[in-house]
């Protein structure tokens, strides 16, 4: 059975060891704090003024402030800087702050869209450090991809007899992503 971040790499096509170069420079040290802060602003800029609705309304109940503020203090914090982040809000738990959102291909293509505009349009930052910075971030956003396609799989029990001894077993399989259990075992509960 492959890792999340297995599956993240093939379906980002960028290499872990690519995707965690981040992690052989201090970014934070080398761009700068403010650096973190503008690429944050550029990029919810773009992400609020987005011409498409329904990329615009996975934002719509966070303030862009608020949003601005989240994302720059996660990146000042995975880059090498303070941890900001986790003494503000705990433990980023990615998959988890990210459930609520409805993380598709298609917004994941969207965002990385907007990211890259960020990037190249944020002073400050050198090619090596933009290059090794989307590599992280087009890892991490298929990476909550798979997170959200593992969650939508429903593990509910079930049991069954195999040579006279009952048996439980888990039995993964696609629910309509809106329940934990899936509406075939809520009713076979029901039942």
């Amino acid at each position: 059975m492959r890792t999340l971040q297995e599956k993240a790499s093939e379906w980002s096509g960028v290499s872990q060891n690519d995707a965690f170069a981040i992690d052989d420079t201090n970014l934070y040290e080398k761009l700068g704090h403010q650096t973190f802060i503008n690429l944050s602003t550029n990029f919810y800029n773009r992400v609020y003024d987005d011409e498409e609705e329904w990329f615009r309304s996975i934002f719509a109940n966070s303030k862009k402030e608020d949003a601005i503020q989240n994302q720059y203090e996660f990146f000042i914090q995975r880059m090498g800087g303070p941890p900001l982040f986790s003494q503000r809000r705990g433990h980023p738990a990615l998959i988890g702050r990210h459930r609520p959102f409805p993380v598709t291909h298609q917004a994941a293509e969207r965002w990385l869209h907007h990211m890259q505009e960020a990037l190249d349009t944020t002073k400050d930052i050198d090619s090596d450090s933009k290059t090794k910075m989307m590599n992280f971030f087009r890892h991490t956003a298929f990476f909550l991809l798979c997170g959200s396609e593992k969650d939508r799989q429903c593990v509910c029990m079930d049991m069954y007899v195999r040579d006279g001894v009952e048996i439980a077993a888990f039995l993964p399989h696609t629910t309509d992503g809106d329940s934990e259990a899936c509406s075939t075992c809520v009713e076979d509960v029901n039942v």
